[in-house]
């Protein structure tokens, strides 16, 4: 690729004008679909899932199988990288947008569908870990193709408001999530456990015909198809071993920053069980808790995103990341006081702007520290490598909580040796925010080399 002349803030070449902005859009409304269908099954394994799967076990076992089901997926995650990454890289960003949008949206209504326990017994659970693997396989490329599309269309410096579109999308996703379950949750038991928690999975099918009529509109990204069309650089045969080979450093920074990602399970899967099931706060507060904060979320994550766009991506994340270790811990210690305006306090803090800021960077920060020809690749492996402890945190937190309020202690310490390690490998990143993709492309591809001055 030739260098960049593009003046600063301009679409690249070959972009249409509208390209940029429908890219956002699709990013948006995909990850919207994508993690409404994933939270609604967080907040269902925190609410539902143990009384209607597991039934058989003890509330507490219940409980703790119901949230590793939830972990489950994120088992599933690093393969759906890898199988995602692969498509991406060699066939295009559009494709993995396509199939990583219905593969989600079938496995969701899917789960809509199941027989309980007390219907099928153990073929039950069997089978609600197989939908929840598909979920996985899906989420894995998801947001690692919307980031690569989003930023390759972005004008040069404002990459990361552009991308951070996707992340936009997750918390409206969960908005939604949430806010279809808050009248579920106010159902009769028998009600709830018989068919109320089954109307969000069907729900999820309104929004993935949506999302998949704004995908077919995209272009490919220009970047993608100048690799195609050069005969001296076709796309890497086997992207992920040219990852592994040259790349890994910058994977393992990745990986380890995306640790960072247990703050959002913790608050949203986590903390609602330990709410309602330990503390005894009402389903429905717990629930409008959420709703608040990721609404927050959504004005807070672009405007830390264009902050990034001016100070660095590295400035924005630590912040982010740090303040989380703290505010986490608050966030915990107001749920066991029961007030309820300290736990909105706290959880709209925490969540709505605190975890923004890392919200805001990240998918312009983690795609930066690839060339393109492995950036699918490297964002979706390591950000769900790193994702999966997000997903067995709430599991792991069960276990160190125990079945006493006074167990916040033991999370909390969990939940800041999390962010410090998420932190320090951030800190130890290249600053890409004021690097055009072309001189990125440079800078990535000499792998090992010092970075030049420009760089830092």
């Amino acid at each position: 690729m030739s260098p960049s002349s593009t003046t600063p803030g301009a679409t690249p070449p070959h972009v249409p004008a509208a390209q940029p902005a429908r890219a956002a859009l699709a990013a948006w409304t995909g990850s919207a679909l994508e993690y409404y269908d994933f939270f609604i099954y967080g907040t269902a394994a925190a609410l539902v899932f143990n009384k209607v799967f597991f039934p058989a076990s003890s509330p507490a076992a219940g409980t703790l199988l119901s949230l590793a089901t939830f972990g489950v997926a994120y088992v599933a995650r690093p393969l759906g990288a890898v199988m995602f990454g692969h498509i991406g890289d060699r066939l295009g960003r559009k494709k993995v947008l396509v199939a990583t949008l219905m593969m989600m949206g079938i496995a969701t209504v899917a789960i809509g569908f199941l027989p309980s326990y007390d219907t099928i017994g153990a073929l039950a659970p069997a089978l609600l870990v197989v939908c929840r693997i598909f979920q996985g396989l899906s989420a894995g490329g998801e947001q690692a193709g919307a980031n690569s599309m989003t930023l390759e269309h972005a004008p040069q410096h404002r990459r990361a408001f552009f991308t951070s579109f996707t992340l936009s999308g997750t918390q409206g996703g969960q908005i939604l999530a949430t806010a279809v379950f808050l009248p579920v949750a106010l159902l009769p038991e028998d009600a709830l456990l018989s068919w109320g928690w089954r109307v969000p999975f069907w729900a999820s099918v309104v929004v993935l015909v949506a999302g998949a009529l704004i995908r077919r509109t995209l272009h490919e990204t220009p970047v993608f198809r100048s690799e195609i069309a050069a005969p001296d650089a076709p796309p890497e045969q086997l992207p992920i071993a040219a990852l592994f080979g040259s790349h890994w450093p910058n994977l393992l920074r990745v990986t380890l920053a995306a640790t960072v990602a247990s703050v959002s399970t913790l608050m949203t899967v986590f903390a609602l069980s330990f709410a309602v099931n330990t503390v005894g706060l009402e389903r429905s507060t717990m629930l409008w808790v959420v709703v608040c904060a990721n609404v927050v979320a959504l004005a807070a994550i672009p405007l830390f995103a264009t902050l990034a766009d001016r100070v660095g991506r590295r400035p924005v994340f630590l912040l982010g990341a740090v303040g989380s270790a703290v505010v986490l811990a608050g966030y915990l210690w107001a749920i066991t006081t029961g007030t309820v305006v300290l736990v909105f306090a706290a959880g709209i803090l925490l969540s709505g702007v605190i975890y923004s800021a890392v919200n805001g960077v990240w998918p312009a920060f983690y795609a930066e520290m690839f060339p393109a020809r492995v950036r699918l690749t490297g964002t979706a492996v390591g950000t769900q490598v790193g994702f999966a402890l997000g997903g067995f945190a709430p599991s792991i937190a069960a276990a160190l909580a125990g079945d006493t309020a006074a167990g916040w202690v033991a999370v909390a310490v969990f939940g800041t040796a999390i962010c410090l390690i998420s932190a320090a490998s951030a800190y130890s990143a290249r600053e890409t925010a004021h690097l055009s993709l072309d001189d990125i492309e440079q800078v990535q591809d000499r792998a090992g080399a010092p970075a030049p001055a420009t760089a830092r």
